[in-house]
């Protein structure tokens, strides 16, 4: 029967805006199966990502770069799942050891996409959509409608959940930096998971001293600890006085801090997702990414700004060198961008 009480787990992904977009898969599940007990496994980084979310029950966490990392410790999550009694196990991540711990945890019906490594392992191994031609949230929810059968149209929205204590934090936060409440907030994030995405740090630089020249406006940079270096260089270099916020907040403080902005300027990374799905207004600056497969997912106005190069989109050369698809985008584009979007919101 498709309503009686099961037990679902979600093996999910690894990365940040992924996370995000699966929530759609998510709430899929929760319509097909509205009284299952849903848990979802994430690594630490993104366990704050569904957390709270109200089609998720549980939120379970895997550390592979971390405390599951040696086999044995692998085998004592495996346990840790069978003890659950989970009725069946969606797998979003390709790897073969998800399916492994899975497998061993004895699982009834394990469903994932198939792959030579891991077919065997799974209770139906079922054959992927070309990645590179669909949207990452519909790549996940695909997984689910095939192996449920669902014929029914679907329009979810990506929806993040923030607490009450992490916009006090946040308030509380720009308060002691100076920015009253009535003030115009521009967030910068500089970060990338990888290279070849960011916005060289200089546009950053020239954008940020335009925006509070013609603006008026406070810049708040964001990122993780890893960011604050590239947003003291970016600081540094505009010679106004930025509010690096890099490294100070967990992801319930960012959400809150995007959602309290007035603009939020990202190149294609998981906090750019972020601000989308707490409805605020975000530029994405697109380079060897593709917009139809990581951009914004069922966004009314999506402020998308790339440029038409001759390289191959989406582009995965790591070792590109010139990342000339990122410069080709100028600051003159965003600040344009942003004039478009300040125009629009006072009419």
């Amino acid at each position: 029967m498709k309503n009686e009480k099961l037990k679902i787990l979600v093996f999910n992904v690894n990365w940040l805006g992924d996370v995000l977009f699966s929530i759609i898969a998510i709430k899929l599940l929760k319509r097909i199966y509205p009284d299952a007990y849903i848990s979802c496994i994430v690594p630490p980084s993104c366990r704050q990502i569904i957390e709270g979310h109200p089609a998720i029950d549980e939120v379970i966490t895997y550390d592979d770069k971390g405390k599951q990392k040696s086999l044995l410790a692998k085998l004592k999550f495996a346990r840790l799942l069978r003890i659950k009694k989970f009725d069946k196990v969606f797998l979003f991540h390709r790897s073969f050891t998800r399916a492994l711990i899975v497998f061993v945890a004895g699982i009834p019906e394990r469903i994932g996409y198939y792959t030579r490594k891991r077919f065997y392992l799974l209770t139906s191994a079922i054959k992927a959509p070309d990645a590179n031609k669909i949207h990452r949230a519909d790549y996940y929810m695909y997984l689910v409608k095939h192996y449920e059968h669902y014929q029914k149209d679907t329009v979810f929205e990506i929806d993040f959940f923030i607490p009450k204590e992490a916009k006090i934090f946040v308030n509380d936060m720009l308060q002691k930096e100076g920015i009253k409440g009535d003030d115009f907030i521009i967030v910068l994030n500089p970060g990338g998971n990888w290279l070849q995405k960011r916005w060289p740090r200089e546009n950053f630089s020239v954008l940020a001293s335009v925006l509070m020249r013609d603006y008026d406006a406070k810049i708040v940079l964001s990122g993780s600890q890893n960011d604050r270096v590239i947003g003291e260089e970016i600081a540094n270099l505009s010679g106004f006085n930025l509010v690096n916020l890099c490294g100070r907040m967990d992801l319930k403080q960012l959400a809150a801090l995007m959602q309290r902005a007035n603009i939020v300027i990202s190149g294609d990374s998981g906090p750019l997702h972020l601000a989308l799905s707490v409805g605020a207004r975000a530029i994405g600056i697109f380079g060897p990414t593709s917009v139809s497969v990581t951009g914004p997912y069922n966004v009314k106005t999506p402020n998308i700004l790339q440029k038409d190069l001759d390289c191959v989109i989406p582009c995965y050369r790591q070792g590109c060198s010139d990342m000339r698809c990122m410069k080709a985008v100028t600051v003159d584009d965003v600040v344009e961008k942003v004039r478009e979007i300040i125009t629009e919101n006072t009419r």
